[in-house]
Order: structure tokens, then sequence, then C-alpha cells
């Protein structure tokens, strides 16, 4: 399964559906399901986490070495998945870094769980069998 950002972030911080996020943490580190993402993952999750201001130098690089420890199996932007994260990115009016997390669900047949109300908003009934809101675990 893929998991964009917006979830992981709920790993460190307690918000609404962080419950939820936990649950699929669990689930992976039980070893019941793989979680695939893009190789910007982990830069997005440090990111967000930085503009908390919640965290200081010092907690980041425990979240940096923590999201290492995981192992997710990180995909580079290149050959059809590529392709594919331009095509949704321009038909549907979406940022590069969010068609990617969308792209890997397509073409590894999986579903990507986001917290991102405006991402499943803009993608429309297109990718409603794909894209599950993080409120649906």
């Amino acid at each position: 399964m893929v998991l964009d950002a917006s979830v992981i972030v709920k790993w460190f911080v307690e918000e609404i559906y962080s419950d939820k996020a936990l649950k699929l943490r669990d689930s992976y580190i039980e070893g019941k399901m793989l979680i695939i993402a893009p190789t910007l993952l982990p830069f997005e999750v440090l990111n967000a986490l930085k503009y908390t201001h919640l965290f200081k130098e010092d907690d980041l690089k425990v979240v940096a070495e923590a999201l290492d420890s995981y192992n997710f199996e990180l995909i580079n932007l290149k050959g059809e998945y590529a392709k594919k994260a331009v095509e949704i990115a321009i038909n549907k009016d979406i940022t590069i870094y969010e068609s990617s997390y969308v792209a890997l669900a397509l073409i590894f047949s999986t579903k990507l769980y986001t917290a991102d109300s405006k991402l499943i908003e803009k993608l429309g009934d297109d990718f409603k069998e794909v894209v599950i809101h993080i409120s649906r675990v």
C-alpha cells in the first residue's frame, strides 16, 4: 500500500486520525503489509514536521533516523511511473508531488491512503477506488 506524507506525519504528531495512521504503522511493523512511497516521502515528512515548530533540530534528526529504519520501499520517479505521474498531475491540476503517490498506487495495483481531503476532492470520482481517506481505515 502507499501512504503519503500526510499520513506518516501523524505517526509523530498527534492530530485528527493519528489513531488510524498508527494502526497502519503497526500493521506494517507486524509484517501484515508493505509500504511503498516516492523517494520524496522522507523530505516531505521532515519538512512538514519542521514547520509544526514542535520539533527542534535534534528531534528532527531522530525522526530522520526513524524514517530510515522503517525501510519503506522508496521508488524513484522514472520510466512509466514518471509518465503516469505527469499525466495525472496535468489532467487533475495537482502537483507532481501529489500525483507521484497516486501513480504509484496505480502502477502497483494498490491503495493510496491520505489525510489530504483537498487532494481527494481534486481527483474526483476517477480515483475513488484507489485513493482512500485515512478516516476509512
